[in-house]
């Protein structure tokens, strides 16, 4: 006679645990196929502990911290900036968590899950919350909301993130977690999951079925094209004569890079890449046009404007990075992407599908098309030319009196390794690098560019650096940083000696933030509160800071130089060090690289008493008329 049902000869295994060692257990069991082999999805938990997260999630961390090791770290927002950048070093294939206590410490996330939604990279975060029995309300660091006693500053993730869940009873934890995961690895969905736990419930106990606990090895899931929406794009592709691809990330984050390099070559078609696509297609090859957008090339950009058909690949348009609404509004616009509203984007046809998987079949497809001969003839003249003065720009090596700007100081750290450039990986986010660094970075294979222009968050650039290094150890991480970003958020710094974690910082001190300085003026405002020496001074003056003696204060290496060649030198020892090591040099403030470029759209005010705003506006507005909508 069989048993019924409820009885305990049918009743699956359990162990009894809290919720917040559940979690963790979960973490530490998932497993990924990654192109190396089966992997550990998660690399680790980021943590700063305190009120709300010391005592369950704490707890719970260290009994697994061998298996799943947890990071300290010195600021909230800069541990997920880390975290993020270890996501993207690794392609989005593997990933790493976020703990941090309520109140302050959960905000401080706000900003680096703004930056992950931006940038479709994914990151766990697991901010601590309130109690949700309401005993001790108001506790400590608790925000009261007149209205909603349900509200705790937590929800304040929920426009931030891909996907928000409040962890109310342990039991949620069994459809909460695989959900989680779920859109983590989506390759659609990808971004920043929030899962709001509360104190209180971090502690509480569960009976959880043990085979939670072996869950599948995750593989990821590529998408092949509709036949209707491939059947469109080669008739729309057939009829191109001088067609133009932009490589954006999603070639990298679907390692497409060959299936890039393979479709290029057969089709006779030049590529530009955007910021986060930089890296898909070595600087060195024929048919790579450079940087495209406000901070492009002369070579991409001159094709833009000439192109008959964009060819859109893992690529959100951002203006600012492609061009999107300036560059090639004459141009019928095909957007291969695995995310709808990305493929959907700008009246374009779609082809929404794996970047991989859509190259190979469009390639399939349109066997004997190419490019018009004097198109692939162009565009391997301009490609020449623009890597001809990229050389010139950057091997300058005296600057005589002047000081040297950005594209001279990336040269040198560029010549500082002999053997095999390709190794570095640059990390950079925001002001003038991310555009010096998009037209003269010479990167030669995928991923040695790690740049966060998605958001553009100053105080990247460290705590990044420090995660592509957890991430990739075996290959130089060179943080390339201005002063103004840097003194933003450092702290990153002091955790990388800690770890081990060897970074090489270079700070490109100009005294201010240059790059909005520019802007300022040319939009015809006065300058006003960028430069330390146009700010109010009310002290003693602007302090002359010593960033070498900063870093040594954190317990890394430092110095500073003066001259392009001492840099050099300075780098060099620097890469024989054994632990992170600072290197800053002067930098000049107002020169930039002039080749290249394009307008984009910052609104001027329409009335103002400077005849230099005046002059702006009827720039601005006459600019206008050129741009599609």
């Amino acid at each position: 006679m069989n048993a019924p049902m409820n009885s305990p000869v049918n009743a699956r295994p359990t162990v009894r645990l809290t919720m917040a060692q559940a979690l963790v257990r979960y973490l530490d069991a998932l497993r990924i196929q990654t192109q190396q082999g089966v992997a550990p999805l998660f690399g680790g938990v980021f943590s700063i502990f305190g009120h709300g997260n010391v005592a369950g999630m704490g707890e719970a961390l260290y009994q697994y911290r061998a298996t799943l090791p947890t990071y300290r770290a010195h600021n909230e927002q800069a541990m997920a900036h880390s975290a993020i950048a270890y996501a993207k070093a690794y392609m989005r294939q593997r990933m790493m968590a976020v703990t941090t206590s309520i109140g302050p410490g959960a905000t401080n996330l706000l900003t680096a899950a703004a930056l992950a939604h931006v940038n479709r990279l994914p990151v766990l975060l697991l901010p601590g919350d309130v109690f949700v029995s309401r005993r001790p309300d108001p506790v400590l660091q608790q925000l009261e909301d007149f209205n909603d006693p349900g509200l705790s500053v937590n929800d304040a993730f929920r426009p931030l993130s891909r996907m928000f869940d409040r962890i109310c009873y342990p039991e949620q934890l069994l459809t909460a977690l695989p959900r989680a995961i779920q859109v983590l690895t989506d390759p659609a969905q990808c971004g920043p999951v929030t899962l709001a736990l509360p104190q209180d419930v971090q502690t509480m106990a569960f009976d959880y079925p043990l085979d939670f606990f072996s869950p599948r090895v995750i593989v990821p899931r590529a998408q092949a094209p509709a036949a209707q929406e491939l059947e469109d794009a080669v008739a729309l592709l057939r009829q191109a004569r001088q067609p133009l691809l932009i490589a954006g990330g999603g070639v990298l984050y679907g390692n497409a890079c060959e299936h890039l390099r393979r479709f290029a070559e057969q089709h006779g078609v030049p590529v530009a890449e955007t910021q986060a696509g930089k890296s898909a297609l070595p600087w060195s090859h024929a048919l790579q046009m450079g940087a495209i957008g406000v901070t492009g090339s002369p070579a991409a950009n001159a094709l833009a404007q000439e192109t008959d058909v964009v060819i859109a690949v893992g690529t959100r348009l951002q203006d600012f990075t492609t061009g999107s609404h300036t560059l090639f509004a004459q141009a019928r616009l095909l957007n291969l992407n695995v995310n709808a509203m990305d493929a959907h984007k700008w009246r374009g046809l779609a082809l929404q599908a794996d970047a991989g998987l859509g190259l190979e079949a469009l390639s399939h497809a349109l066997e004997g098309w190419r490019s018009a001969p004097e198109w692939h003839a162009r565009a391997h003249t301009l490609a020449q030319g623009w890597r001809e003065r990229v050389a010139q720009i950057t091997g300058q090596t005296d600057t005589g009196a002047r000081l040297p700007y950005d594209g001279e100081v990336i040269g040198a750290i560029q010549r500082s390794v002999a053997d095999s450039p390709s190794q570095d990986i640059v990390v950079c986010a925001a002001g003038t690098l991310p555009a010096e660094l998009h037209k003269l970075w010479r990167a030669g294979r995928p991923g040695a560019y790690h740049v966060e222009y998605g958001y553009s968050c100053m105080g990247y650039e460290v705590a990044g650096g420090l995660g592509v290094k957890l991430a990739q150890p075996q290959r130089e991480v060179i943080v390339i940083v201005g002063d103004g970003s840097y003194l933003m958020m450092n702290s990153e710094l002091a955790t990388s000696v800690m770890l081990g974690a060897k970074l090489i910082v270079v700070v490109l001190d100009n005294r201010g933030y240059g790059c909005i300085n520019r802007l300022q003026q040319a939009c015809g405002g006065a300058p006003f509160n960028n430069m330390l020496a146009d700010c109010l001074q009310a002290g003693p003056g602007a302090p002359a800071i010593d960033f070498a003696a900063h870093a040594r204060s954190l317990g890394a290496l430092g110095e500073n130089v003066k001259t392009i060649t001492e840099l050099e030198a300075a780098l060099q020892r620097a890469r024989a060090a054994d632990r992170s090591y600072l290197v800053c040099i002067d930098t000049d403030a107002s020169r930039t690289t002039a080749d290249g470029g394009c307008w984009w759209e910052v609104a001027v005010p329409e009335v103002s008493p400077r005849s230099q705003v005046q002059q702006a506006r009827s720039q601005y507005e006459q600019a206008r008329q050129a741009q599609s909508v």
